[in-house]
């Protein structure tokens, strides 16, 4: 058995719907290997499916209730909502599993397949290994028949109704008018629900999805608009999702716009203060910007840095006993709301925060300034440990010496492709681009492929 999974990545399986693997054939032995892996259990296996507006989704989401169905499993469907959404689903109502069928902030012609745990978590690399091992040894099954799923009624309500009770008693927040961009994706669905649950006063940005315009020059990807349109409106606040609405980009009054290091940055010292930042600690990615460790650092808070990817931060989260987390893209977690980055419980969050602090937003971030970073990815033909070529230890070793405390650098081989990725960020841009331009030249000299 292999040690780690062929298709399942950090955020399940993706690829373009229609080739292998989200090809009718190979979902259905997805939906088959799935519902047969969870059926190992004692009790009778239920699983909520649910999807964001991509023309592909119809298709795709019969071919898996049918293989889920046909292992025995009840399936049922939440139709258009959010990634959090059916994780909250699947924990709340003690399902076997939950499916969303999205592939988050890619074009439409992209899609993908996410399964959640039953406590709302993604599914453990163990089962991910079965129903890959199962799928090999599955014969071909028939074409996908009728969906077989039963409606799920009222629960994408009783989602909303749970968004909207987290916002704390005696604490309004319809005062508030807000700039939404629903990238024509499932936030479409469920972020009006919200906001007029909450009485909040909102000009909606895309939401008006056709199949094909999910993250076309929108959402979280390309936020200008959405600033400027925050800008134009005097709004209090901006907020752009992504296709399946797991992250969101904020923007201030001003137009300012600001990812997930600006929330950090304004959130952490508040909820520290209120003695609510567990850990005394957030948690991070390699991404997250020096200026807001040092940021942090200043008012005791520590940063811990993971690997790319929600999954990590996560683990790092419940590891290190830590409350707040996320990554520079808005995919953020709050581990005492949910264990799944939510862009609607980012958003009341933040109202929150703007609420509590009885500060706009561009004040609360005034002061924050991330430090300039540059990313260059060079091809190679081999990968051998890059301490080990003298040039380009020697390149590093010259930028952490000059940068010292007040820059970064991170040298690695891309785990999917034959590229060496190389990060540097500093006070100073000059600087940054100078030792980018040179670690990247030295790794070119000594292992560069020819294109």
């Amino acid at each position: 058995m292999a040690t780690k999974p062929e298709l399942f990545g950090t955020d399940g399986i993706r690829g373009v719907a229609g080739q292998y693997p989200l090809d009718p054939a190979t979902v259905l032995k997805i939906g088959t290997a799935l519902g047969t892996v969870l059926g190992n259990s004692s009790r009778p296996v239920r699983v909520v499916l649910g999807k964001d507006t991509r023309e592909s989704n119809e298709w795709l989401s019969r071919a898996l209730s049918s293989g889920l169905a046909g292992s025995g499993a009840q399936v049922v469907d939440a139709g258009i909502i959010t990634t959090p959404g059916v994780a909250f689903l699947t924990r709340r109502h003690e399902l076997s599993a939950g499916v969303m069928v999205s592939a988050s902030h890619n074009p439409y012609q992209d899609n993908g397949i996410k399964v959640f745990s039953p406590s709302g978590t993604k599914l453990m690399e163990a089962q991910e290994l079965e129903v890959e091992s199962l799928m090999k040894i599955l014969p071909d099954l028939p074409g996908p028949a009728e969906n077989g799923a039963a409606a799920a009624p009222g629960w994408v309500e009783g989602y909303v109704e749970h968004l909207a009770s987290l916002v704390p008693p005696g604490r309004s927040v319809s005062r508030f008018r807000l700039v939404v961009d629903c990238a024509n994706g499932a936030a479409s669905r469920v972020a009006p629900m919200l906001l007029g649950r909450l009485g909040i006063a909102a000009k909606i940005l895309n939401a008006e999805p056709d199949g094909r315009n999910i993250n076309l020059h929108c959402g979280s990807l390309h936020p200008k608009a959405m600033a400027e349109a925050t800008r134009a409106a005097g709004a209090d606040l901006g907020v752009a999702f992504d296709g399946d609405a797991d992250r969101a980009i904020f923007a201030t009054r001003a137009g300012r716009l600001a990812d997930g290091d600006h929330v950090f940055y304004a959130l952490a010292p508040y909820l520290a203060r209120q003695g609510m930042l567990k850990g005394g600690a957030v948690v991070g990615t390699l991404m997250t910007n020096l200026a807001l460790e040092l940021a942090l650092a200043n008012h005791g808070i520590g940063l811990k840095r993971t690997a790319v990817g929600d999954k990590y931060v996560l683990e790092e989260m419940l590891r290190s006993g830590i409350s707040l987390g996320g990554e520079p893209s808005g995919h953020i977690i709050f581990s005492d709301l949910s264990l799944a980055g939510d862009g609607m419980i980012t958003l009341l969050e933040v109202l929150g925060l703007i609420a509590g602090a009885g500060k706009s937003f561009d004040e609360l971030l005034h002061g924050y300034q991330p430090f300039p970073q540059l990313i260059r990815n060079v091809r190679v033909r081999e990968k051998p440990p890059l301490e080990s070529i003298p040039s380009v230890a020697r390149a590093i070793a010259e930028c952490s010496q000059e940068m010292g405390k007040q820059g970064r650098v991170v040298v690695r081989y891309s785990g999917t492709e034959t590229l060496a990725r190389v990060m540097v960020e500093g006070a100073h841009a000059a600087a940054v681009e100078k030792h980018t331009a040179g670690i990247a030249g030295a790794i070119k000299a000594a292992i560069g492929a020819d294109l």
